[in-house]
């Protein structure tokens, strides 16, 4: 029996070779979509899992209540992890990392002198390695990082630094200071599915900024992990209770504390969230992403795979005036419902398996395309996997199964004796056409819907580019870490003030998109509003005279710094700040900073707000600090350089053979400023442009139904058409009888898809603490692009049935 449902099934599919392209086509499209975004969503699920002991590691975050400010961060004060071990037996252990920045690192390979600049260093304790068990390929994960000189790498490092010659006992000298770091571990390169990158691990015995910063419960530079008891790990109402008991103690250990003691809650985050669950947790060390990205994408591969069936379930009810007269005559000729049932569940079955193929060479065909535009690295191996062979073909099935339901149930309904009279087929079938008439309707609602939030996604990240941020980024040019040229490094800036090319320089210790440092600090007076508070944070930049004109910022009140006053102990404060600390005139005021032996500074200009963030963060209070190289405490980070427009390679190889002259032996590395603010929305535009590719797929799925409708209701219509024409209707009359139906259909759909997608796209926009606005004209554009999406669609059959000869169609019965 099954055997002969196939073959009928084989026999219809060949014979309607239109219907069956257009239902395999928007099968194989949906079948695609939902194995790549399964993917996506298999591979964005598996971060941070492969550790040992990852469900029992958890990150510590600080909950921050300032005045009427509330943030949490993935930072950490540096003591915090030691007085959980110590005062919480809970707590099994602890490790810290810290982000020095960029650093140089000098080597030595096939007997040439090299210098590279090393991006992915973290500092970090001496148990890191075996705390988080990653696995190594040389060394003792116990002791390599005993030695205040000792370094980790990982292969793909070694293989950079040293080639193919073994790296264990080797030597590398950092930041040019002639310290040579011993390599003494190899790790096997990191998984992409781990939220915490880097090439290069140096121990926190060997940092400064540590050894300084060690007993202070402010300093939130530091990130922090524990390792819970197995029976508390994974259970969050254990893990709650022991959150609970934090507060009570920390107060306890920083009671005797003048200043620096801490504020905020500290939260335990499982590792196995951080990658997902972070979207509203700042932090800099941690490759994150969203998990409402996760729904957005399983919800769009559902809808498209919705499409498909549904183009299937109207093109085979639109072809019941085909199949009525079989299901007739197999009714008075013995065959039960049930069997019909099976036979049209065979051929919808047939056609899923047709579609499953087709869409399983097209992933592996498009993946690498799917990998570059979703910033993915995904493998097609994974198909060999069995357990993702199994969901394949379950999906195939329960595809095919989800098509043809409707059609088979709906197909063996007719009365034989109604069917085989002919005169009341129509009257017999016409609950299809409401049925249809629904369908469509949801197909264009769903393609609507995806058109408006496409166009507010490219319209926000629009808003993005040219929103004023307070500053201009624009001809800007960063150079990292001029302070390896030693004491040359003003030398150098003033040198490069003599190009043509160059409007101006300056040397700070951080920037906008870069690295700021923040800390608490106590104003002269304590206003009303702030009375809860010891002090402000503000967050801070060390910076020379020339900071201020070369980003144009705009100064508000006072003065900018500048060489005629001793502007040693000076502060320039956004106007956030000053609005904080509640000063009317914030001119001559000072601020004190009791982690440097209660050092003053005098407020001497406000500059107006600027952002420093992706305008998913609020402006935050700042704080500007004068200091030229001579006067720094900490290694400078950044030099700026605002060039003219127009030939920036000339400027650009102007100033590196400048560079060259200083320092032959250090690499040379650039970027432009508005490039570093682009980075801050990668995954916004990475959303957009697979938004933009899936939307476009589900037009192409909802066109193909369209099409294959448009037909059917053409080739019905085949006698009224004659008549209208012989009666004097023009091709026009009859392309716009025929579109009419179509329109009203769009037109319901666009007032369902209207407050749908605004709803959608408002509550995606609160993600911005800076946002565009959702216009009138983004749903006009999203509607007239889906009415002339459909008139091309139709136009081609209505035009042909229109130009038909109306006495072909009137000869016959």
């Amino acid at each position: 029996m099954i055997r002969n449902y196939i073959k009928i099934a084989w026999r219809n599919l060949v014979r309607n070779k239109v219907s069956s392209f257009i239902n395999i086509s928007g099968l194989a499209i949906g079948l695609t979509c939902l194995l790549l975004i399964g993917m996506y969503i298999k591979d964005e699920l598996s971060y941070d899992r492969s550790f040992t002991d990852a469900k029992r590691i958890y990150r510590v975050n600080i909950d921050v209540k300032r005045g009427n400010d509330r943030y949490v961060v993935g930072h950490t004060p540096p003591p915090v992890g030691n007085a959980l071990v110590k005062n919480f037996p809970e707590v099994e252990s602890y490790t810290r990392i810290f982000m020095p920045g960029d650093e140089i690192i000098h080597y030595e390979i096939n007997g040439r002198k090299n210098s590279v600049t090393e991006k992915k260093t973290l500092v970090v304790d001496a148990n890191f390695v075996k705390f988080f068990n990653y696995p190594l390929v040389a060394g003792d994960a116990s002791t390599c990082l005993n030695g205040v000189h000792s370094l980790v790498i990982t292969q793909q490092a070694a293989k950079k630094y040293f080639g193919d010659a073994s790296p264990l006992g080797k030597t590398l000298v950092l930041n040019g200071n002639g310290t040579p770091y011993t390599v003494t571990a190899v790790l096997k390169d990191l998984p992409k599915q781990s939220s915490l990158q880097f090439d290069v691990l140096r121990p926190a015995a060997s940092a400064r900024v540590i050894k300084n910063f060690d007993w202070s419960w402010i300093w939130l530079q530091m990130g922090t992990y524990v390792k819970l008891k197995p029976q508390i790990a994974g259970n969050p109402a254990r893990v709650a209770q022991l959150e609970a008991k934090f507060p009570k103690t920390i107060a306890q250990l920083t009671s005797n504390m003048q200043f620096g003691k801490p504020y905020g809650i500290f939260k335990l985050q499982p590792l196995i969230d951080v990658h997902l669950y972070s979207a509203n947790i700042g932090t800099r060390y941690f490759q994150q992403s969203d998990i409402k990205y996760v729904y957005i994408f399983l919800t769009i591969a559902f809808f498209i795979m919705l499409l498909a069936c549904v183009n299937f379930m109207n093109l085979s009810t639109a072809q019941s005036a085909k199949r009525s007269k079989e299901v007739g005559i197999r009714k008075v000729l013995g065959s039960l419902r049930k069997q019909l049932i099976r036979q049209f569940l065979v051929e919808a079955l047939l056609y899923s398996i047709c579609a499953g193929i087709i869409a399983l060479l097209l992933t592996i065909v498009v993946l690498p395309a799917f990998n570059q535009l979703a910033d993915k690295s995904i493998s097609a191996d994974v198909f060999l996997n069995y357990k993702t062979f199994i969901g394949v073909v379950a999906l195939v099935l329960i595809t095919g199964l989800l098509a043809g339901s409707y059609p088979a149930f709906f197909l063996t309904s007719f009365k034989p004796v109604s069917v085989l009279k002919g005169n009341s087929l129509f009257k017999a079938s016409g609950g299809a056409f409401f049925t249809r008439n629904a369908l469509v309707v949801f197909q264009f609602t769903v393609s609507t819907i995806l058109l408006i939030c496409t166009i507010v996604v490219y319209k926000q990240l629009m808003y993005n580019q040219t929103k004023d941020l307070g500053f201009d980024k624009d001809n800007v040019v960063i150079i990292s870490n001029p302070a390896n040229l030693g004491a040359s490094e003003e030398t150098f800036r003033q040198e490069l003030l003599k190009k043509p090319g160059v409007i101006n320089a300056s040397i700070s210790s951080g920037l906008p998109a870069e690295s700021s440092f923040g800390d608490n600090y106590v104003p002269e007076t304590n206003p009303a509003n702030i009375t809860e508070l010891t002090g402000i944070d503000l967050s801070s930049f060390m910076v020379d005279e020339a900071f201020v004109p070369t980003l144009k910022l705009k100064v508000i009140s006072g003065r900018a710094f500048s060489k005629n006053f001793a502007d040693s102990s000076s502060v320039i404060l956004n106007e956030l700040a000053a609005k904080q600390i509640g000063w009317e005139n914030p001119i001559g005021k000072t601020i004190t900073y009791p982690g440097n032996n209660n050092q003053k500074f005098t407020v001497i200009g406000v500059v107006k707000d600027f952002n420093t963030d992706s305008f998913r963060s609020s402006i935050v209070p700042y704080a500007l600090f004068y200091t030229t190289s001579k006067t720094y405490n900490i290694r400078s980070s950044y030099l700026t350089v605002r060039i003219k427009p127009g030939d920036y390679n000339a400027t650009l190889n102007a100033i590196q053979n400048k560079w060259k002259q200083f320092a032959p032996e250090l690499p040379f590395d650039y970027s432009f400023m508005d490039a570093e603010f682009n980075l801050l929305y990668r995954s916004d535009q990475t959303i957009s442009k697979v938004l933009t590719t899936f939307t476009v797929l589900s037009i192409i799925v909802a066109c193909l139904g369209l099409l294959g409708l448009a037909m059917f209701t053409a080739e019905r219509r085949t006698k009224e058409i004659g008549i209208r024409k012989v009666l004097g209707a023009s091709v026009q009359n009859v392309v716009a009888m025929l579109s009419k139906d179509f329109l009203l259909l769009l037109l319901i759909a666009s007032i369902i898809a209207f407050p749908i997608a605004w709803y959608a796209m408002n509550k995606w926009l609160q993600d911005y603490a800076y946002r565009t606005n959702i216009s009138w004209w983004v749903f006009a554009l999203a509607a007239g692009l889906t009415v002339t999406i459909t008139l091309i669609t139709i136009s081609f059959q209505s035009v042909k049935a229109a130009l038909a000869n109306p006495v072909k169609s009137l000869r016959s019965e």
